[in-house]
């Protein structure tokens, strides 16, 4: 299938999309827009048999799973959600690319009952691909509850399709489309697709230009024909990927030069539409009442006056449930934890091991894994699942929505607001999140500036400093409240910031102007808590702890090593925050608090307990015993509520931890982009302080 030479060899790109398979199994690939259930529906027919990874050479996640009905076996692939075929992102370019080459024997487009309508333009796309296809109009029982019926024989009659109505999240529909894949892919089965029959000047032009595309032994002639009519290049870069031949590709670029009175996308979008629109009056009968409920709501949490006060109260409160409700299980787990590393060393004792050792291994790297475990676990156990569950309701896309005006304005995307929210709970899962920008250039401004955000590992160091210094009152609730109240507040500095280093890339290295996209609302929707769980737990907090702790371990036995071994009285560790102290003043900081951040790069969890082990001269990452104990510390070593201050905007500013360089280095491919990734927080942390420290120092 797709565009190749009938004669050609399989080529390097179509290996990249060739599916393994047993013999007897089908492959069918799973299409469709965002928010649509697509996930649910590939969850649910695949169960536990699934894996995901990357694209071979790409950065954009593969799913793939298998199902047996009626005694055959199925692969099923699930696509990157797209919105269209017409390639402006990389998750796009490889649903393009896979339908266009890869080897699969049917195709599945996902689309929300709730609003046919907008999902039925890419089904018109994948049906100019694949020979095969099916509509799965999934969310039925969202639809139902709006009062929303949908003709389905009278749809399944027009598009030409086999149309199945499905919820994918309980289980209806499910088996018919099963029995309907089996159907579709059965031998001697009729190719069915949803073809659009466009006005007379375009099906003129796409017959005339088919027949040239015959010569050329280029299979797909329609869809091919329909690229070089719209004035797209995007059929040429299969040249570069080995599945055009060169003659082939200069004879096709010869036709699109002689094709002086180009059809726009736009006009074939517009006809696409109007079709969609048309099977939407015909097939499909809505309650307005129940539609405009959800209107009602939007008008509040999208108003110019309410969206934003909304958005931070509702931040605020998920940091405040994540401060207090972390509390208790992370006491437990550093008990635990270090209780253990009490066996541990008592058993290296025993075996006569050298206390050197010991000290490199368990009060060095177990200690700080304990210790990055018991103080980063509980919060993301926390946070992660409150994140999902207003991705679930549906909630994000409104702060996407709310905050668009503003990055408009620093010639940034929109989307860029998606993946900062996902930098909240780390940075390189934030990182890896701005895949959902199509430009280029947008993408690398929101991966430069996620790091703005402050992730879960700088949590335990604004929250134990602003307890300390901020929270000191004979109120427990005022106790609790306050951190939540100066995490939000230092989110809002991050914001800033963040827009802010858009508005300079934008003018400087990253020239250009923001991307305009459309942005879809999905329907409020009832959490799915199963979802919800898998995705927070297994895709979010245990990919980003592991990473954490693959980096601790290493860093903590060097950290050991520098605050025990000595030249002179003193131990390299505290030589090093002597050296840096001169400088670090001038930012209404000292050496040792400079020393630990720097220290604190592989981890941010680790940044507090080496300033205590520095101050204390423990020579082990040092724990306090409460907020009283942490403040008396700190006052005896110099610190004012300045000090406090510019740590807290230090460690929300400074530099991102190696974990998200490393992120950042696979997303981008460059050493020059990871190293400006770098640089440019530390610059602005600097400066940040540097400007407080001085109006501190006037003014006192």
């Amino acid at each position: 299938m797709g565009l190749t030479a009938q004669s050609s060899k399989l080529s390097s790109m179509t290996d990249v999309f060739h599916i393994e398979k047993k013999d007897n199994q089908y492959v069918v690939a799973l299409a469709g827009n965002p928010n649509t259930g697509k996930s649910t529906v590939f969850n649910y027919l695949t169960g536990l048999k699934q894996h995901t990874g990357n694209w071979p050479g790409k950065t954009v996640v593969s799913a793939r799973g298998e199902f047996s009905h009626n005694g055959k076996d199925y692969v099923m692939i699930d696509l990157p959600g797209s919105y269209s075929l017409f390639t402006s992102s990389k998750d796009e370019e490889v649903s393009r690319d896979f339908l266009s080459i890869g080897s699969y024997d049917a195709a599945v487009v996902v689309c929300d009952a709730t609003c046919l309508e907008r999902n039925l333009n890419l089904v018109f796309q994948v049906s100019e691909l694949a020979e095969k296809v099916i509509l799965c109009i999934n969310l039925i029982d969202e639809a139902k509850k709006k009062n929303i019926v949908i003709d389905r024989e009278g749809l399944e009659k027009e598009l030409n399709i086999p149309v199945v109505l499905t919820s994918a999240r309980n289980g209806t529909g499910m088996d018919e489309l099963k029995r309907t894949i089996e159907k579709e892919i059965s031998p001697g089965a009729k190719k069915h697709t949803a073809i659009v029959t466009y006005n007379d000047e375009i099906e003129e032009k796409v017959r005339e230009i088919s027949v040239y595309l015959d010569e050329l032994n280029i299979s797909n002639t329609r869809w091919t024909a329909l690229r070089l009519l719209d004035s797209s290049s995007e059929i040429f870069s299969l040249e570069k990927k080995g599945h055009l031949s060169k003659f082939q590709a200069e004879q096709l670029k010869s036709l699109f030069k002689l094709q002086d009175d180009k059809i726009t996308r736009e006009k074939i979008s517009e006809e696409n539409y109007d079709y969609a629109n048309n099977l939407k009056q015909k097939y499909v009968t809505e309650d307005t009442k129940k539609i405009n409920k959800d209107k009602k709501i939007d008008d509040i949490i999208t108003s110019k006056y309410f969206g934003m006060p909304i958005m931070l109260a509702m931040l605020g409160l998920i940091f405040w449930i994540t401060i207090q409700g972390a509390n208790i299980p992370s006491k437990i787990l550093s008990d635990v934890l270090f209780g253990f590393q009490i066996k541990l060393s008592q058993w290296f004792v025993i075996q006569g091991i050298p206390d050197f050792i010991r000290g490199i291994l368990i009060d060095g790297a177990y200690r700080t894994l304990a210790w990055v475990v018991s103080v980063m676990l509980p919060p993301m156990a926390i946070f992660f699942p409150l994140f999902t569950l207003l991705e679930d309701l549906g909630y994000l896309p409104r702060v996407a929505f709310n905050l668009d005006h503003y990055f408009k304005k620093s010639c940034a995307h929109g989307k860029q607001s998606l993946c900062m929210c996902m930098g909240l709970g780390c940075n390189a899962a934030g990182v890896v999140g701005c895949r959902i920008i199509d430009s280029p250039r947008e993408r690398l401004i929101a991966v430069l500036t996620n790091n703005f955000m402050p992730c879960n590992g700088r949590f335990p160091t604004l929250i134990a400093i602003s307890s300390a210094f901020f929270a000191m009152t004979a109120s427990s609730f005022l106790n609790g409240l306050i951190p939540a109240l100066f995490v939000t507040f230092m989110v809002l500095v991050g914001i800033w910031m963040t827009l802010t280093t858009s508005l300079i890339l934008s003018k400087t290295l990253l020239k250009g102007v923001p991307s305009t996209f459309t942005l879809e609302l999905p329907p409020y929707r009832m959490p799915q808590f199963g979802r919800i769980l898998y995705t927070s737990v297994v895709d979010r907090t245990v990919f980003v702890l592991s990473r954490a702790a693959v980096i601790a371990v290493p860093a903590g036995a060097a950290t050991w090593i520098l605050a025990n071994v000595y030249a002179g009285e003193t131990s390299l560790l505290v030589h090093a925050a002597n050296f840096l102290d001169q400088f670090a003043v001038m930012f209404g900081l000292d050496g040792i608090i400079l020393m630990a951040f720097i220290v604190g790069i592989p981890a941010n969890e680790i940044v507090l307990p080496v300033m205590l082990m520095a101050y204390l001269s423990t020579g082990t990452l040092t724990e306090y015993e409460s907020v009283g104990f942490l403040r008396n510390i700190l006052v005896q070593n110099g610190w004012t509520p300045l000090t406090a201050l510019n740590v807290m905007l230090f460690s929300l500013l400074h530099w991102p931890c190696s974990t998200t360089l490393w992120t950042i280095k696979k997303e981008t491919g460059s050493i020059r982009w990871t190293a400006a990734s770098l640089l440019i927080p530390t610059a602005a942390a600097f400066a940040v302080c540097f400007v407080t420290a001085s109006i501190y120092r006037l003014l006192f």
